[in-house]
């Protein structure tokens, strides 16, 4: 048997508030909710489960690793993101030039802070409109 990481299964974050962090990866950015099991509730993100937990540290919340979505246009994902209310820290921006696109990025945060991307693969000369 071959050992076989390259698949991420789930990415836990800590939240202080549970409901509020269910409201706004659901009902916000519009993720699909799996289920919930008290103070912990999983969403999937293209087969990755993303779990949300219930913590009293405030520093272990503030340390969270950014998570980056992947969107098929940042200009229409931002634009309808900033009317259900999120709040972006600068417009998308050209991050990379790679070979075959562009890398497009915007950086948000969640209500407890969390870093969070939209990320597009853009073609080359793509400027969002």
């Amino acid at each position: 048997m071959r050992l076989n990481l390259d698949h991420i299964g789930q990415i836990a974050l800590g939240v202080a508030d549970v409901d509020r962090a269910e409201r706004f990866f659901g009902e916000t950015l519009g993720l699909r909710r799996l289920y919930r099991h008290g103070d912990l509730v999983f969403f999937d993100c293209a087969g990755v489960r993303l779990m949300l937990e219930r913590s009293d540290d405030a520093q272990a919340i503030a340390r969270a690793s950014p998570i980056y979505l992947r969107c098929a246009d940042i200009a229409f994902a931002v634009a309808e993101l900033g009317r259900r209310g999120v709040v972006f820290s600068d417009p998308p921006h050209r991050i990379a030039r790679m070979d075959d696109h562009d890398l497009w990025m915007a950086f948000f945060a969640d209500p407890d802070g969390h870093v969070l991307a939209l990320m597009h693969e853009a073609p080359k000369g793509y400027a969002p409109s």
